[in-house]
């Protein structure tokens, strides 16, 4: 398993890098594809004028994006709060596509990178946005940025509950328009969809 280790707003010692390195490690273990986990570190100033340390981890595992955001006041706290949620959703992950796999009828020896879901968002890239004023309610604080690849409205749930997220932004395959799934209120999915004027 790769990791790659970023940083803004801070500089990281080679202990914090040796301690991220042994705390990423038995993920690698959990997955049977090549991944690449990007670690990005970056101190944020909160409104107390106390700095909290962010760590945001990306997993990513054939064309499955898994990712993990988490703020502590030390380095070290929130790196281990990261890679514990990180963990769970490794877990869930290869529960729910070795699941899949059976269901396919593809067993032990098949190829699991030929069973894996179409492709979904790549490697995103978040980008800081202009600070305008104040962190006032309704600034936008943050932009990001995805390539987008067709997938279906199920594939795009799977990689909604993957990454824990409430809605999802994607490329329909069906299609080939731009939707949004969101979970509603009662638990199941509602799908947004552009209409033509």
């Amino acid at each position: 398993m790769e990791i790659q280790i970023h940083t803004r707003n801070l500089e990281a010692t080679d202990e914090v890098r040796e301690y991220i390195e042994r705390k990423l490690a038995p993920l690698g273990r959990h997955l049977r594809e090549p991944a690449t986990v990007r670690v990005e570190l970056r101190r944020e100033r909160t409104r107390a004028s106390q700095d909290q340390m962010v760590v945001q981890l990306t997993l990513t595992l054939n064309d499955t994006v898994l990712r993990a955001e988490e703020r502590a006041l030390t380095v070290v706290a929130a790196v281990d709060a990261a890679a514990d949620a990180l963990d769970r959703q490794v877990l869930r992950y290869k529960g729910r596509h070795y699941r899949n796999l059976r269901a396919k009828g593809l067993g032990r020896g098949a190829s699991v990178r030929s069973a894996a879901p179409s492709p979904a968002p790549g490697a995103e890239e978040e980008m800081p946005a202009e600070p305008e004023g104040d962190d006032a309610p309704g600034n936008l604080v943050r932009v990001k940025r995805f390539a987008l690849k067709p997938m279906t409205v199920v594939e795009a749930a799977t990689q909604m509950e993957l990454l824990g997220h409430s809605f999802f932004f994607f490329l329909n395959s069906a299609t080939q328009e731009h939707n949004v799934l969101y979970r509603r209120r009662d638990g199941n999915y509602g799908l947004i969809e552009p209409e033509s004027a």
